[in-house]
């Protein structure tokens, strides 16, 4: 039986290292991916709060004009793992969007004069098609580039290239040149799928100015943002960090005491059947 199980388990970890070069050597063709230490990777990171805040307003006031979050409540910037902004800051920043009220989403720009309302922290982020942008509620998310066999997410842990790790690339990746095909003006980027994207770069450093002072170069700035953006695909990642790590310890409480329970069952038998061979 134990035999059996070992040959099971080394045949499912050469079928993981198999996925996970081709999975890498796919990201490879697909263009550059430059590995970044997120504060938030590994089984004990978490978000850092000024991080997401500058994040948002990254977000704020240079993506929001062509993508939008409809996912996200905006109540949920002031959560503890996230960016825990006060909840009058988090107020005062719905009340910036004016939207008008649809049967499903909220759309900026997109309302008859008359019809608008401010934002309450109770509605979502304001959708944004003017642009025919995709929505970046789940972005990162979806881009992750490494998903291990069964979709088990194991090569994300190993090699930590994932959706922010995308998004970064993507915003760091243009080389400058442009071509126009179709009437349409594509820009090269190493990151992108081919190399060509229709997106303009949208950050060129000291794009935003932070109130913590804090440095607000191109790399710095993509960072941010991509790091805003994971929070906002998966806003609950702390918490479910933290109930793993607890289930972890009961599961080795619980089979340390199953093991020495079995132990002191079967001592008894054990013992009689030594001394009746003795015998």
């Amino acid at each position: 039986m134990f035999k059996k199980l070992s040959i099971s388990a080394l045949a499912a970890l050469t079928l993981g290292v198999g996925s996970m070069g081709t999975a890498a050597l796919a990201a490879e063709g697909g263009g550059h991916h430059e590995d970044i230490a997120f504060s938030f990777e590994g089984p004990f990171g978490k978000y850092d709060e000024n991080q997401l805040q500058r994040g948002l307003k990254i977000y704020t006031q240079v993506c929001s004009s062509c993508h939008g979050l409809k996912f996200v409540p905006i109540r949920t910037l002031a959560d503890e793992g996230g960016p825990n902004m006060p909840e009058d800051e988090v107020r005062a920043y719905a009340a910036e969007f004016m939207v008008a009220d649809e049967a499903s989403n909220m759309h900026l720009y997109d309302y008859d004069e008359g019809a608008a309302r401010q934002l309450t922290e109770n509605d979502f982020f304001p959708a944004n098609e003017s642009q025919n942008a995709p929505d970046l509620s789940l972005m990162a998310k979806a881009r992750a580039a490494f998903h291990g066999p069964a979709g088990t997410g194991i090569n994300q842990f190993f090699k930590g290239i994932g959706g922010p790790e995308h998004i970064y690339n993507i915003l760091t990746g243009y080389t400058g040149e442009e071509r126009v095909q179709a009437g349409v003006t594509y820009y090269e980027n190493t990151a992108f799928d081919g190399g060509w994207i229709a997106m303009a770069p949208p950050l060129y450093g000291e794009d935003v100015e932070f109130d913590d002072g804090h440095a607000n170069s191109l790399h710095h700035e993509a960072e941010d943002v991509a790091a805003f953006l994971m929070w906002t695909a998966e806003p609950k990642l702390m918490a479910r960090k933290h109930a793993g790590f607890v289930g972890v310890i009961f599961l080795v409480l619980l089979s340390s005491l199953l093991y020495l329970t079995n132990k002191r069952l079967w001592k008894p038998v054990k013992k009689a059947a030594k001394e009746k061979a003795q015998a």
